[in-house]
């Protein structure tokens, strides 16, 4: 069982019960998708950055991801509709609770310049959005025979109603918010 899904059961759910006001379990905000997506403008005239970053994304969320296809033509960017820009994973259960996990551990405090997430860069509705430069930030991926760094961006999807449910539920599971007044990356 994924490290993080235990905290969550034995720690959490009574935390956010206690924090909450709720006795009914199944009214607490949890964690439903993890979302990861790559979108690759270079890829139109690249296609090796395109498969190389399907092969990153494979190792990073440990299933094969999804390539996304341009939905419009532009003439300015040399697009066609339905040309390859990029790709994308949605990590459900135990695979969401795992990548979690190595993203607050390992991936988010090898960043450059580190202090936190920004805490407001949620949308409305209970979901957090985040971006990363560089996708070696990750200990999966092999730095070594990388020979494009591509940024990629991080959607976490709860059932939260609002924002503060959400950034409660996070903050319980060691999500690194940046303290008020810390300016920086």
């Amino acid at each position: 069982m994924a490290r993080l899904l235990e905290k969550y059961r034995s720690e959490i759910i009574p935390a956010l019960q206690q924090e909450l006001g709720r006795k009914n379990v199944h009214s607490l905000p949890h964690i439903e998708k993890i979302v990861l997506n790559m979108g690759l403008g270079k890829a139109v005239q690249d296609r090796k950055r395109l498969e190389e970053a399907l092969e990153h994304m494979a190792v990073i969320a440990g299933q094969k991801p999804q390539i996304t296809r341009a939905k419009k033509s532009v003439a300015g960017f040399k697009l066609r509709e339905g040309m390859e820009i990029g790709c994308s994973v949605t990590l459900r259960g135990l695979r969401m609770y795992e990548f979690l996990d190595r993203l607050i551990t390992l991936a988010l405090p090898r960043v450059r310049d580190f202090r936190g997430v920004k805490p407001n860069a949620f949308d409305g509705n209970g979901n957090y959005s985040l971006g990363l430069s560089e996708q070696m930030v990750f200990p999966e991926v092999d730095a070594d025979n990388a020979k494009f760094t591509q940024g990629m961006n991080i959607t976490i999807v709860t059932s939260a109603k609002n924002n503060d449910e959400a950034k409660t539920l996070l903050t319980k599971f060691g999500f690194p918010f940046r303290k008020p007044g810390t300016t920086g990356r």
